[in-house]
């Protein structure tokens, strides 16, 4: 994992490098922190959401996360389709609509999801989904891209000292910056994603190299929030050290909604999961190469090779570089003493089938 890098602003403390999602440790040098994301990929059905959390607990998630919408809180009949999907919402405000579930079901789903050992998570796009979630006692805010520039809404998150997950889809880092210190100076944990806000992403915009550039700058835990509908994106930025991973998750890409052409299968976000892990059990043992050399001395043996002739040689024949050659095992003269030999002569008969050592040679020069 990567090592965490100081601030590139002087007033941007490098101590903010980790923190705890209940009890979970996220940032440099901790295991990848995977999030299943839903939205509404559940296509307003309570059967399907509670299908999205067993799915993702057989994928190694460390959290599942939806979207908490309640259309007259946050949306009017202005708003348009991002992509127009649907043959039965006459428009998105209907689709919102159709998106709510009520308390009791969001209180269910929270419940079904910390028996699976998942933290629940879920985005707030209004007042009363945060009221709501915060009654569920949600462990960490998860800031969708289209919410970095509500200032008033964003301090809601932080005064509660909750971690506050920000994506950055659409935002250049003038306004990442103001939401980050935002949060920060209101007391929130906080930890910013790169994301393209395109569905799905071409591998040409995921952007990797932002989440170094977000490293150096703010000097909190980094990850990507993903729309590539590939694994490919996840796996480099767990290799290149990210901290947190949010990838969509679908049942099959044959299922309905706007976002299955940007998800990934239980079966590839499975893969994050032990990718992480692996990536974890290396990280957490790091090899001494020349202690581990010393204990490969039987393979080393094995495997390298000693001088050898080439042919048939007398007693008494004077070595020259033509008659001599390498060959495993590295049980004789080592190989790299080969120029040693030449100009020795043999004190034995030898056979191009066994390898020399230094009592074939007389006596000369030893």
């Amino acid at each position: 994992m990567a090592k965490s890098v100081a601030s590139a602003s002087p007033d941007v403390p490098a101590s903010a490098g980790t923190f705890a999602i209940e009890g979970r440790l996220v940032g440099p040098g901790q295991p990848a922190y995977l999030i299943a994301e839903v939205a509404q990929a559940h296509d307003g059905s309570l059967g399907f959401a509670h299908a999205f959390i067993d799915a993702a607990a057989e994928a190694r998630a460390d959290a599942i996360k939806f979207q908490t919408h309640f259309a007259d809180e946050e949306s009017t009949r202005d708003e348009q389709f991002r992509i127009k999907f649907s043959r039965q919402d006459a428009s998105r405000f209907d689709y919102w609509k159709r998106m709510e579930f009520t308390d009791e079901q969001w209180a269910g789903l929270a419940d079904h999801a910390r028996e699976k050992k998942l933290h629940f998570i879920s985005s707030a796009f209004s007042a009363r989904a945060v009221e709501l979630l915060e009654r569920l006692g949600m462990p960490t805010w998860k800031v969708a891209s289209g919410e970095v520039l509500s200032p008033g809404f964003l301090q809601r998150l932080a005064k509660t000292g909750k971690p506050v997950l920000l994506s950055t889809g659409m935002s250049p880092y003038a306004e990442i910056e103001t939401a980050f210190r935002s949060l920060r100076d209101a007391g929130a944990p906080v930890a910013i994603l790169q994301c393209t806000s395109r569905y799905p992403t071409p591998l040409q915009e995921v952007g990797l190299n932002v989440i170094d550039e977000l490293r150096r700058r703010f000097g909190c835990p980094v990850g990507l929030s993903d729309h590539s509908g590939q694994v490919y994106p996840a796996l480099i930025a767990m290799a290149r050290g990210a901290s947190i991973i949010e990838a969509h998750i679908t049942l099959d890409r044959r299922m309905f909604g706007p976002d299955t052409s940007s998800s990934l299968t239980v079966e590839e976000f499975a893969l994050l999961g032990r990718t992480r892990d692996a990536i974890a059990e290396i990280d957490a043992h790091p090899v001494d190469k020349d202690r581990m050399a010393e204990a490969m001395t039987g393979m080393r043996d094995l495997f390298q090779k000693s001088v050898a002739p080439k042919r048939a040689l007398s007693a008494g024949t004077l070595l020259t570089r033509d008659m001599l050659t390498t060959k495993k095992p590295a049980t004789g003269i080592p190989a790299g003493e080969l120029e040693r030999v030449v100009g020795r002569r043999l004190s034995r008969d030898v056979l191009p089938d066994r390898v020399l050592n230094w009592s074939d040679l007389d006596e000369q020069g030893e």
